[in-house]
């Protein structure tokens, strides 16, 4: 479920309430219509927290797990694509003790890491990958650009690739056209 989580870039929330009938096996897209949130009388499903239906890729890394979890629901659309350790609904306290988050954090020395950092790790792949910005909002459900660019958290790796393209691109240029050579000279 944590590779799900990152992969998607989603809220545990929404990872906890998706269902068989929101994949699309044919083309490999979660519709995200609910999420899984605390209430008084217990874990309940509600809308997703923009209170909008948005479409994510299921990219192939995650897709035998999720075609594994496709069949052991068999036939009912209904059910749940991840469960607790008694079948019931996902928690983000489930998700930790599951997971071993705590201590799996700690030995890797990243204590400060947030279960919703996989939502951040998840966005700046799609980045990385070339996905664009207007693309990444409406995958993360955001209702502003500024909010996706604020889960983007580029690694020194790409700002070296930055820097690489930058260096490359005077080079491929194009020259530029007489008469705008012309309006330039007469600057």
């Amino acid at each position: 479920m944590v590779t799900f989580a990152a992969c998607t870039a989603a809220r545990i929330g929404e990872v906890s309430g998706v269902r068989v009938k929101d994949i699309d096996p044919v083309n490999w897209i979660w519709t995200v219509r609910r999420q899984t949130t605390p209430s008084p009388g217990g874990l309940a499903d509600k809308g997703t927290k923009g209170k909008m239906t948005r479409r994510i890729p299921l990219i192939e890394e995650v897709r035998p797990l999720v075609a594994e979890r496709l069949l052991a629901a068999g036939s009912n659309p209904d059910a749940r694509l991840f469960t607790g350790p008694r079948g019931g609904r996902i928690s983000t306290a489930v998700l930790r003790d599951a997971t071993h988050w705590d201590e799996v954090v700690n030995l890797l020395g990243y204590e400060h890491l947030r279960r919703h950092d996989l939502r951040h790790t998840g966005l700046t792949w799609m980045a990385d990958a070339g996905v664009p910005l207007h693309v990444l909002r409406v995958i993360a459900g955001h209702g502003s650009l500024l909010t996706t660019q604020r889960y983007l958290h580029p690694d020194l790796r790409a700002v070296a690739e930055a820097g690489r393209s930058l260096s490359a691109h005077p080079s491929g240029a194009p020259a530029p056209s007489a008469a705008l050579a012309t309006s330039l000279r007469s600057l």
